[in-house]
């Protein structure tokens, strides 16, 4: 997927739930690159769009709103296909029941939203000749205008990677960033020491100096209920939340190398061939987090401002398999099976993410990109080094790992 250096910045939503889109890693210094790889990239763009499903579905709410109503909001179109699947969760898991149209053009929930909720809707859908076309969106619904609450990530009873920060994201700017906080306290079963840092008004998230030990429980308290964040604004949270940190996963993509190590607990576990962003299009360096985790979605370039002179996107796929975001700009870690084989571990062609060999259908287990989905965690984190970028800025995603200890303290209202 391709980045695009004249982003309009996207904005992080409730708990972490971050905006779907194309390869895109915001601003960036374009380097040379060479013909040989811009044809490559342009081969493997031209390969991906050659058999692309039909079928455009479309989600409302848009993926990242807020404030959302409670009756006949959210819904699911498609055109020039039929549903096949459509799911609606709470961030507390919970499944809304709802019923696809018998034409197979349309779905919608049985029943209204739960106020002041976290929600994340997956559809799938067919065209003519078979072939799925995948859209994912997340959304939350409204609160009382007297009153702010906090989404966050983890959700409760997770096990995640050790670089998994709380991050808390208020449907409501804070003003009183210190009353808030203070409201808020995020504790280890390793007795790290646990701060935490705003990024802007709405969002508040806590680490450790290093990563969270391995096979450590996290408690998250929030005491917010009477708290004033702003004039007229009262938080209506008390809230206990608590979840695991799993094993120690961190992988480091080496761009010039085209490999990446996966190193569990201290210990080599797989060695696989990459292709990361091409010189035209380089990935970000620094230490990435996993936030989510899409065993097939929609990579669209128009979505980013990539568009070809018909006003389309420059590509638009619609299968992308074993997606794992890594920023909020729209850098992934995922599947390929429209490149060749021989690209990976030899080549730089990708628009900014690191792609692996994968499967058409993500069926294959076998496949590098499936091997690498099945044992990732959301929280797990990939380091990407000798790229020709920068190193990618904490706020991009939940990132902050990319910010030294003094920084990041410096950052509390504490």
């Amino acid at each position: 997927m391709r980045r695009r250096r004249s982003l309009v910045a996207v904005s992080a939503v409730l708990g972490g739930v971050l905006m779907l889109s194309a390869c895109n890693d915001g601003g960036t210094e374009k380097p040379q690159g060479s013909a040989e790889t811009g044809k490559a990239q342009a081969d493997v763009d031209a390969a991906a769009a050659k058999d692309a499903s039909k079928a455009k579905i479309e989600i409302t709410p848009k993926d990242g709103s807020t404030n959302i109503a409670l009756n006949d909001a959210a819904n699911v179109t498609v055109s020039d296909g039929k549903l096949t699947q459509v799911e609606l969760k709470s961030s507390e898991g919970a499944v809304v029941a709802g019923k696809i149209a018998a034409d197979g053009k349309s779905w919608k929930p049985d029943a209204a939203l739960k106020r002041s909720t976290k929600y994340a809707l997956a559809a799938t859908a067919k065209d003519e000749a078979g072939r799925e076309a995948h859209e994912n969106a997340s959304f939350t619904t409204l609160s009382p205008e007297n009153s702010f609450v906090g989404s966050f990530v983890p959700d409760e009873g997770q096990t995640v990677g050790v670089g998994m920060p709380v991050s808390i994201t208020f449907n409501k700017p804070i003003k009183d960033q210190k009353a808030v906080q203070a409201a808020i306290s995020v504790s280890s079963s390793s007795n790290q020491e646990v701060v935490g840092h705003w990024f802007g008004n709405q969002r508040l998230d806590f680490r450790p100096e290093a990563y969270w030990q391995a096979n450590s429980t996290v408690t998250l308290k929030l005491a917010l209920q009477g708290v004033q964040g702003a004039p007229g604004i009262q938080g209506v949270q008390n809230k206990t939340v608590t979840f695991k940190v799993g094993r120690s996963q961190v992988s480091t993509v080496d761009v010039k190398a085209k490999t990446m190590t996966v190193t569990r607990d201290g210990a080599v576990l797989k060695t696989i061939p990459i292709s990361a962003g091409s010189p035209e299009n380089p990935t970000y360096n620094g230490q990435m987090v996993i936030s989510e985790k899409f065993k097939e979605t929609r990579m669209d370039g128009a979505t980013v401002g990539f568009k070809g002179n018909d006003g389309k996107g420059e590509y638009d796929i619609k299968d992308v398999p074993h997606a794992m975001r890594l920023s909020t700009s729209g850098t992934f870690i995922h599947g390929n099976y429209w490149g060749a084989d021989s690209i990976f571990g030899k080549a730089n062609t990708s628009h900014g993410c690191v792609g692996l060999n994968d499967a058409k259908g993500a069926n294959d287990p076998d496949q590098p990109g499936a091997w690498f989905f099945d044992n990732s965690l959301i929280g797990d984190v990939v380091t990407v080094m000798n790229s020709p970028d920068k190193t990618i800025k904490p706020e991009n995603g939940l990132n902050g790992w990319n910010m030294n200890w003094a920084e990041w303290k410096a950052g509390s209202a504490a």
